[in-house]
């Protein structure tokens, strides 16, 4: 596949504020010249993340995170290199070159999009000439525009009908199977997944089909929803449906509201509230939690009142819980027995559903008032037990003034100190260098480029010192000569060129050292550093020359090598 260029990849990083771009997706707050957060990449109390405008690079000093703007989007948002490289080309409105954008790199993988999203065709073409899919969509209510918004489709009733529409030879069956479009019995006969089945297209953050859910028709069939299987493309415990459609709809998304079904989102989008996700047949995970809070400050979980929706919404508490950073908001709202959002909003309208929202119960209460359910407050027994079940919940909530006030709640309830006895010793915040340590003078200069890779055009090729034997002396070589052929180059690009390298590593480190001074004085510290570098040449030369007099006189010199000595005896201080 043709590369992107470097020239493009240091434009867009240059045009890119990093800050700007993990403050839309993290909360930082600005310390001295630099940004903190608590890490969005591991679970901790403290902020140990910290993003550097002048850098444009981000560094966790507790899990060793790092990286420029491209890896944060590959890590926070899940992208593919390309597919972070196209969404920071988007928001900078630059357009990625053409012969880069193609996706050849793993074209399997992209084999598997591209029958997916044949899949997704084929059941949209099968829709209108389905005269039960079309009267179960009027049943429901299900309007053509909404359909379309989603993507939705049908599954004929037959076992060959997409086997036989996509997989004309052995490859095409092959990659049917491993997207999940395909089963096969245990006599090894291979046939269609989804059969007589309202199928609804699961897609991933570029709006590609990556998995399908598909409905049954008929009130009596089973099972009700079937989905996709996992598949190299597709785990469900990291996706929510619907959550393509409401970036689609809101530029900013207030809010987050997770239902159990596909109907539950289509209905309440159609009926104009257009935030509504679900998790996948399954209960919500960590992942799903960071998911949703990435996407949102607030977000309701919505189940059925009875016992398994109470118990599906304290599975969701206990996912939310770790990652409930100050600003953020969970509120759980249950519905009457028999009812879901679907047949709510239909029978209510969107202003109903909206006005049961807004008496949601928040996670404290819905905390709270389920431990305190089963204790009797009116006893030292009692409080007892709630204070013991509740504190290990209340140690998961990161530091702030929510993990606070709900220590207050409970020293509230209980008549306990809010800390308690138990009170786990305060995790020491990691240490940053905040003045760089004694180095050696390749070292210094190494740093002084990190911190400002512009030093680097202060200096004429060819360097002298290149052939200085000491270590780090190749490294520094390769990092003036990556300047020279990319002078806009940022300190987070030109780390990254190194990585997948031995030296990445060290790299990182030294562009984390805080370096005391303004730029000025870095320059001249750093043209001081190289001159040093030259004498030191210059010696190792001249070590090299007179240990050849020593060895066999002057005549083991040749006339050129003479002269050489002459000249750099000239060049020493006197």
């Amino acid at each position: 596949m043709a590369r992107i260029p470097d020239a493009f990849i240091d434009d867009l990083l240059a045009r890119t504020d990093i800050v700007e771009l993990i403050a839309s997706r993290v909360p930082l707050k600005k310390q001295g010249r630099e940004y903190s957060a608590r890490c969005p990449f591991h679970d901790e109390r403290s902020p140990s993340f910290t993003v550097s405008p002048t850098k444009q690079f981000y560094h966790c000093f507790g899990c060793g995170a790092h990286g420029t703007a491209i890896s944060f989007l590959m890590n926070y948002d899940r992208l593919e290199f390309l597919d972070a490289i196209e969404e920071l080309a988007r928001r900078a409105g630059m357009e990625v070159p053409r012969e880069a954008g193609r996706r050849q790199s793993n074209p399997d993988g992209q084999a598997l999009y591209d029958i997916l999203g044949e899949a997704a065709g084929f059941f949209r073409r099968q829709l209108p000439g389905s005269d039960k899919a079309r009267a179960y969509l009027r049943r429901r209510g299900l309007d053509e525009a909404t359909c379309e918004r989603f993507q939705i489709g049908y599954a004929p009733d037959s076992f060959d009908a997409l086997r036989n529409a996509l997989g004309t030879d052995e490859p095409r069956m092959k990659l049917l199977e491993r997207a999940g479009l395909l089963s096969r019995s245990e006599s090894g006969r291979v046939y269609d997944k989804f059969r007589d089945r309202l199928q609804f297209p699961i897609h991933d953050r570029r709006g590609r089909p990556i998995a399908f859910g598909g409905r049954v028709l008929e009130a009596d069939a089973a099972p009700k929803y079937l989905n996709s299987p996992e598949t190299e493309l597709f785990h469900k415990g990291r996706e929510l449906y619907g959550l393509w459609q409401v970036r689609q709809a809101n530029a900013k998304i207030p809010r987050l509201v997770v239902v159990e079904g596909y109907m539950d989102v289509v209905m309440l989008f159609q009926h104009g509230i257009e935030t509504a996700v679900a998790t996948l047949g399954t209960a919500t995970t960590g992942e799903h939690a960071e998911l949703l809070f990435r996407n949102a400050p607030d977000v309701y979980f919505c189940f059925d009142g009875d016992r398994a929706g109470r118990a599906a919404a304290w599975k969701a508490l206990e996912s939310v819980l770790p990652r409930m950073r100050d600003g953020r908001q969970a509120l759980f709202l249950f519905l009457p027995e028999g009812e879901d959002p679907d047949s709510i909003v239909r029978s209510e309208g969107a202003a109903g559903f909206e006005a049961r929202l807004k008496a949601a119960t928040p996670l404290s209460d819905f905390l709270f008032d389920t431990l305190s359910a089963e204790v009797d407050l009116g006893t030292l027994e009692g409080r007892g037990r709630l204070a013991g079940r509740v504190r290990p919940l209340l140690e998961q909530i990161p530091d702030g003034a929510f993990a606070d006030l709900m220590k207050q709640r409970l020293a509230t309830l209980t008549g306990l100190d809010a800390a308690g006895p138990a009170q786990r010793p305060a995790t020491p915040q990691p240490r940053r260098n905040t003045a760089a340590p004694r180095r050696s003078l390749v070292r210094s200069a190494i740093v002084l480029l990190l911190q400002q890779p512009s030093l680097a055009l202060e200096l004429e090729p060819p360097f002298r010192f290149a052939v200085l034997q000491q270590p780090g002396i190749d490294l520094l070589v390769d990092l003036l000569g990556l300047v020279y052929e990319r002078p806009d180059i940022r300190t987070g690009a030109l780390i990254e060129h190194f990585a997948g390298q031995e030296v990445h590593g060290s790299l990182q480190a030294l562009a984390t050292i805080d370096l005391p001074g303004d730029p000025a004085a870095w320059r001249t510290e750093f043209l001081d550093a190289i001159q040093r570098l030259d004498q030191m040449t210059i010696h190792q030369r001249l070590d090299e020359l007179q240990a050849a007099i020593r060895a066999g006189g002057m005549s083991a010199l040749d006339d050129a090598q003479k002269a050489e000595l002459r000249e750099l005896q000239g060049k020493l201080p006197r």
